[in-house]
């Protein structure tokens, strides 16, 4: 009888590691999903907070995806794709419907607006941050110092961070007579999403007295506010300090991009 004198093969390590960054990214889709789920079927403003909680995890999954892809090495035009795909749900709809349902709802008609905005310009700042970040290849480029338009998941962090920090401090902005206040605030961070403000993407950190001071000043600004306020807070401030800082920078920039844009495109004399 014959035997079969074929060799089993082998795990390909590598290929296997190309589905570890997608798992994590699905973890963030899981998330935010239940996150919605939560907020769909709240009962009251414990169950707003489960929301933002899980979408504090969704953040942490989305961080960890790309380290690890750049680690394993594994990172691929899919993983870009699918990584966008789980920002809009994660938060884009995920924080969007949990902020009307929270306070908007107050405002039928413009809350609803907004809401819709806010995932809206979410879907464009993906857009427009996988075009720019894709290789004629069609393999990611590297990361650059600054990403145009302030990143989804910061402006989701600001609408999250104030739903988590109210409460922490059991306090009532979900009345509606701050409704109209975050109508404001959420459709501020839509149109920073879609702007042309550049925001650091901290890829470039090195370890030198400017990182260090800043780095510095966050935790001792945000021991303060801990320490003054509740530490749901610091959320708050961070985030609220990172777009600053990106706003700061650019209207400091701004003087020297326009007269960059003026040399590379001169004015052309009559003949």
């Amino acid at each position: 009888m014959r035997m079969d004198s074929r060799q089993p093969r082998r795990l390909n390590l590598r290929k296997t590691l190309f589905v570890v960054p997608s798992l994590i990214t699905l973890s963030s889709v899981f998330c935010g999903f239940y996150a919605i789920k939560i907020a769909a079927t709240s009962d009251g403003a414990d169950d707003f907070y489960r929301a933002a909680l899980l979408i504090i995890f969704a953040m942490f999954f989305d961080m960890l995806d790309g380290r690890v892809a750049r680690m394993t090495k594994t990172q691929t035009a899919f993983g870009l794709q699918i990584d966008s795909l789980a920002d809009i749900v994660s938060f884009g709809v995920a924080p969007a419907l949990l902020v009307y349902l929270w306070s908007l709802k107050h405002q039928p008609t413009a809350g609803l607006i907004v809401a819709f905005l806010f995932v809206a310009a979410g879907a464009v700042r993906l857009a427009r941050f996988n075009v720019l970040t894709m290789a004629e290849s069609g393999r990611p480029k590297k990361p650059g110092k600054y990403i145009l338009g302030l990143p989804i998941p910061g402006a989701a962090g600001i609408l999250i961070s104030i739903v988590m920090a109210n409460h922490a401090a059991q306090a009532n902005l979900s009345h509606p007579s701050y409704s109209w206040a975050m109508c404001g605030v959420t459709l501020a961070l839509a149109l920073l999403m879609v702007s042309n403000i550049r925001f650091r993407s901290f890829k470039d950190l090195k370890l030198n007295v400017r990182t260090a001071l800043l780095v510095v000043f966050a935790v001792g600004s945000s021991l303060l506010v801990a320490s003054k306020f509740k530490p749901a807070f610091v959320l708050v401030w961070l985030l609220g300090f990172y777009i600053a800082i990106g706003i700061i920078e650019s209207l400091v920039s701004l003087p020297r991009r326009l007269r960059e844009r003026r040399e590379s495109h001169p004015p052309s004399t009559p003949s």
